[in-house]
């Protein structure tokens, strides 16, 4: 009896370390979220991931207001206070402008103020779940804005020496603009992006790097890092790390439609 006891609770702790190895996630890209909004396109997303087991957190990754304003932003938070999942917040083009009553400061300051559990003090942070540790990367400039992403030498400075921090640790960026172009598009090139990858290729630790911006969805791995990009809503992405404590974890990046028809 004391055996068969045994053995069954070392099935039990097996099968415990091996889901501890997994990991799932949702990414939300390119909202582009208003009041004056005519579809529930976001409002049925929300509905869809909580009925969704098993997912750690869901991240925005950019644009995820139509425009840089107050009232957008308000109405945007709103619904994603709904999530029954922690949130993540990523800012794109699309939010930020500081001539318009939305710099980063503000847009921010709102976030930490209204949003639970969100206390960070800019776009560049790090998260760990699981043993993976994310960096959110911020590209965007709230003066004079652009569609091209542009990481300060400041930005890349703070990604370089984190991921010494983290060197024995697997990382994965989250981030609006890709770094490598998933389509021909120059007005939507991050600019001198090789400089990013350069740093991504001294370290061995980065395992993905997963942006929105293009509203295109595409995989490509390129020196052992898998660059994912993702389109608009109302396609979202449930990405899952298959031991993702290993030195060689598996993604699996699922692209998925709301349903319009997603029930109350």
């Amino acid at each position: 009896m004391k055996k068969i006891f045994f053995i069954l609770l070392s099935l039990l702790i097996f099968s415990l370390n091996v889901s501890a190895k997994d990991l799932r996630f949702v990414q939300i890209t390119d909202v582009k979220y208003t009041k004056k909004a005519e579809t529930n396109i976001l409002k049925d997303a929300i509905k869809e991931i909580n009925k969704q087991k098993d997912i750690d957190f869901v991240v925005f990754t950019g644009n995820n207001i139509l425009k840089p304003n107050p009232t957008d932003l308000e109405f945007f938070v709103k619904e994603v206070k709904k999530l029954r999942k922690p949130v993540f917040i990523i800012i794109g083009d699309r939010d930020v402008n500081k001539y318009k009553e939305m710099s980063k400061k503000q847009y921010i300051t709102y976030l930490k103020k209204h949003m639970r559990n969100f206390n960070y003090n800019n776009f560049n942070y790090t998260f760990e779940k699981k043993g993976v540790v994310f960096f959110v990367v911020d590209g965007s400039k709230d003066v004079i804005p652009s569609t091209n992403g542009y990481f300060k030498e400041d930005v890349l400075e703070w990604v370089d020496a984190n991921l010494d921090l983290n060197k024995k640790k697997n990382v994965v960026i989250l981030q609006h603009y890709p770094l490598i172009p998933p389509t021909k598009n120059e007005n939507y090139y991050t600019l001198k992006a090789e400089k990013y990858l350069d740093i991504i290729n001294k370290h061995k630790n980065v395992k993905a790097v997963i942006a929105g911006h293009f509203g295109v969805n595409k995989e490509e791995t390129v020196n052992g890092v898998v660059h994912i990009s993702t389109g608009a809503l109302p396609n979202y992405r449930v990405i899952d790390i298959i031991d993702c404590n290993s030195d060689n974890p598996t993604f699996w990046a699922e692209v998925r439609q709301v349903s319009s028809k997603t029930k109350k």
